[in-house]
């Protein structure tokens, strides 16, 4: 812990100050090595802030510019912070559905990062929104002892960033001589209600989204109060009316969806 003190120090002096992702990050580094920081800032279904990352450019195009464009909607840490999941110290499998791994988020979109590890500290911040600082390592697991150690570290990187972005807002907020116009949608929910508008029905609409976001058969069944059977049955029907075959398909018709609406911008 003593080894903790003098990077804390500098976290706290930096609160307020444009160095103060970098010293936090330096400060979690000392903690145990990984590759990559990136603080994202989410408030409701609004594009994501990158409010901080040390990606090289070419990662950067997949951890950030393409994640902004759609595929965040799929992300279990995005939609933990639209269920207010509580504050603290979740590595990436705390939260995915039971078929996350199998999912075509991860096989067409998560698996292009290359990361073993993925794990973040959720603080709330004023305004509803919520500060997610991630953790990423591309070669190894984070041990037991070092989310131990991180999970510890939670109160000085909630305390700083609640105080650093005490006023979070997305930058569209700012602008109130903005016209108003349509949106896609105002909430996470309505994403995928309006995915397949005029073509699904509401159940087939419910089955793609949480097929999507990772959850098998069996889990389905459960949410939706039905068998897996019946599940299986209005996939095979949604599929035949998108003219699908596949996840992967199903997965690219959603972000191609995101994609022509404008979604993400």
């Amino acid at each position: 812990m003593k080894d903790w003190l003098e990077p804390t120090g500098h976290v706290v002096a930096a609160i307020g100050r444009a160095e103060f992702p970098r010293r936090l990050s330096e400060a979690l580094r000392g903690i145990a090595a990984y590759d990559y920081t990136v603080i994202f800032g989410y408030r409701g279904s609004a594009r994501p802030l990158d409010l901080f990352d040390d990606f090289p450019k070419g990662k950067r195009r997949v951890f950030v510019q393409d994640y902004q464009e759609g595929p965040y909607l799929l992300d279990p840490f995005y939609l933990a912070s639209t269920q207010s999941v509580a504050a603290g110290f979740y590595r990436m499998r705390d939260l995915a559905p039971d078929r996350f791994y199998q999912g075509e988020y991860f096989r067409n979109y998560y698996v292009q990062t290359g990361l073993a590890e993925e794990a973040g500290y959720f603080v709330d911040v004023a305004g509803g929104a919520t500060v997610v600082v991630s953790l990423m390592r591309a070669k190894k697991a984070f041990s037991a002892r070092e989310i131990r150690d991180f999970r510890q570290y939670l109160p000085i990187v909630s305390a700083a960033c609640r105080q650093h972005w005490h006023d979070l807002h997305p930058p569209s907020e700012a602008r109130t001589d903005a016209a108003p116009g349509p949106r896609m949608h105002d909430s996470v929910e309505a994403a995928f209600l309006n995915f397949g508008e005029g073509t699904l029905t509401p159940r087939e609409r419910a089955v793609a989204e949480y097929t999507l976001k990772g959850h098998s058969a069996d889990a389905v069944g459960r949410i939706l109060g039905i068998s897996p059977g019946t599940v299986r049955i209005h996939r095979r029907n949604l599929y035949a009316k998108l003219r699908i075959r596949s996840q992967g398909e199903l997965f690219s018709r959603f972000i191609g969806t995101l994609s022509e609406t404008g979604e993400g911008r």
